[in-house]
């Protein structure tokens, strides 16, 4: 059985198309199966782009990393948000990197770059302000947790991890486990089950 967490979803491509919209702002989202998310914003995913940017609103240069990207629209929401801010997103599969990849250009983002990682593998240590991400939770509790610990040396000093995660999902785990590495943690924002949750690299 194939999943989006999977490096070659083996399931019939169907790709759609939806409005995404944050403020003023609008993104063209191509999606298709095999992919986190198809057809729509995933509530989660907007929490985490709604509270961030309520908590770091667009201001000086940041660097941010998305975790598990999928079609993109956490990452190309904060891009087009900010054009000043530089954008990284990264996941395993093949056909999410394809759809991220068309839809920075479908939408004319020029600060926003895609790259292929298995997790954080295939990223450089201290090179971000912000890691966010919306964790794939199918994958297993190893692979969330893995991201989690991993994130504090992708940081720069003083960098932050932003995590959306549902309650029901291994919220309480999660939290426990960004305690632990970072010796801090923060519920920033809670609805509907999920909650934003926030470390810092001291």
């Amino acid at each position: 059985m194939s999943h989006y967490y999977d490096k070659t979803p083996e399931v019939k491509s169907d790709e759609q198309v939806f409005t995404y919209h944050y403020q003023n702002h609008r993104l063209a989202l191509t999606t298709d199966a095999g992919v986190f998310s198809k057809g729509k914003i995933d509530f989660g995913s907007d929490l985490l782009v709604r509270t961030f940017l309520k908590h770091h609103p667009v201001g000086k240069k940041k660097t941010i990393l998305d975790v598990g990207c999928g079609y993109g629209p956490i990452g190309l929401m904060l891009a087009k948000v900010a054009p000043h801010d530089d954008v990284t997103l990264v996941d395993v599969n093949a056909r999410a990197l394809a759809l991220t990849t068309k839809n920075i250009e479908a939408n004319d983002i020029s600060n926003a770059s895609v790259k292929e990682s298995d997790g954080l593998s295939e990223v450089e240590d201290d090179t971000y302000d912000f890691i966010l991400t919306n964790p794939p939770i199918r994958a297993g509790k190893d692979v969330v947790h893995g991201i989690l610990e991993g994130a504090k040396d992708k940081l720069k000093a003083n960098g932050k991890l932003l995590v959306v995660i549902q309650k029901k999902q291994g919220m309480a785990s999660a939290k426990k486990k960004m305690d632990a590495v970072f010796s801090n943690v923060e519920v920033l924002a809670k609805n509907k089950g999920y909650y934003i949750l926030s470390s810092d690299k001291c």
